[in-house]
């Protein structure tokens, strides 16, 4: 692993919250040739990095289209990575002079916005979903495009944790330490270290209090108290941890007593600003900003054709296609992420949303109408 590749991790990492857009167009990977797997991914340049990284040693076509350098994701979801998008560079691409197949790997994340039926029919190309994550691409590959559960289903891994955890901290410290410094310099150096003790600490505990971000199933929706109750008491048991930790402090003689309070009110607000969007910050539930976190994915059976989409975009592998018997079943319905790739994808419109007064939203609003940062869903510009 170069210093190189290191250290443009590192730094786009922190500035991940941007985006960081790359060259898009045709990228080789080794020696590809005519028979080649086609991967198309979004111009964010640290996706298009690690994907290179992941692909070493294999002779491959990466087709890197528009997604406005936002992550895949992200972008798919907010209508900024489309089937429009991947058909314009598939056609712009001079790609069908260079495989003799007619088929792209796309990761299954970008599914929220990348119709494949849409794609072969104005650009001729076959999409297959491949695993979520880049890493497992080899073995993908040489298994001819079979995946195993664990390929299909996004994790918040400790590696993942302290990433976001540094993408929390780098702007509260961009942002205070210099206004610390010119008011109050005494306090620079404690002041960074909460900076980035503080959202390690919420990152690296997030197994020992999943539970409470976790819905009850079936549980009625609750009022304003429940609410935000439900918002303050992740950071508030933080806050708890901070106030032993400063007390222990003090007590050792570290810093006067009278401090203790402003470094606790201090931890406070940084907290509840992590706080704000905890469970959108992570990749295993969705905002609870976004009204989209109260809706269910329903099944219509009698729509139902087993084709199988749904099972192969959704990233917490929440379905089980029976292709014997003609069933689709949703045994993990609780682990849903309301993303929506399941209802984009299904080409029998058996599945859509239902919102929590019981009312249905059909798949083509979903498919037409994406989230922007509020939550709220508009047409794409």
């Amino acid at each position: 692993m170069s210093l190189d590749y290191i250290l443009i991790n590192i730094l786009e990492t922190l500035l991940r919250f941007l985006p960081v857009p790359c060259k898009t167009g045709l990228v080789r990977v080794g020696n590809p040739g005519p028979q080649a797997p086609v991967l198309v991914t979004g111009n964010y340049h640290l996706t298009v990095l690690r994907l290179k990284r992941a692909l070493r040693g294999l002779d491959a076509h990466v087709l890197v289209a528009n997604s406005r350098g936002i992550n895949v994701w992200c972008a798919a979801a907010g209508g900024h990575f489309t089937h429009h998008q991947v058909i314009s560079a598939l056609k712009t691409s001079g790609l069908e002079n260079l495989v003799n197949h007619r088929t792209v790997i796309l990761p299954p994340l970008a599914a929220t916005g990348v119709e494949a039926a849409a794609v072969r029919q104005k650009a001729g190309f076959e999409v297959k979903w491949g695993p979520v994550y880049a890493t497992d691409l080899p073995e993908y590959l040489k298994n001819g495009g079979l995946k195993t559960p664990r390929m299909r289903e996004v994790e918040f891994s400790l590696q993942q944790r302290l990433e976001m955890a540094g993408m929390w901290a780098f702007p509260f410290f961009v942002l205070a330490v210099p206004a610390a410094w010119a008011w109050w310099p005494k306090m620079v150096v404690p002041l960074a270290v909460l900076l980035w003790l503080l959202p390690l600490l919420v990152f690296v505990l997030f197994p020992r209090y999943e539970r409470w971000l976790r819905p009850r199933p079936g549980a009625a929706r609750p009022g304003w108290p429940g609410a935000l109750w439900e918002f303050i008491r992740v950071p508030l048991m933080m806050w708890g941890l901070c106030l032993l930790g400063l007390a222990a402090a003090g007590l050792a003689g570290i810093f006067r007593p009278g401090f203790f309070w402003l470094w606790g009110l201090t931890c406070l607000v940084i907290l509840m600003f992590i706080g704000l969007d905890l469970k959108g910050s992570t990749p295993v539930y969705k905002s609870a900003t976004h009204p989209d976190h109260e809706f269910q994915v329903v099944l219509d059976r009698e729509k139902c054709r087993t084709a199988g989409a749904c099972e192969q975009v959704c990233p917490r592998n929440c379905f089980e296609v029976d292709y014997d018997r003609r069933r689709t079943l949703m045994p993990r319905a609780g682990r849903c992420v309301q993303c929506g790739a399941c209802i984009v994808q299904c080409p029998h419109d058996a599945l859509a949303f239902r919102d929590s007064r019981g009312r249905r939203i059909p798949p083509e609003t979903v498919r037409t109408y994406k989230l922007n940062l509020l939550g709220t869903r508009q047409k794409p510009v």
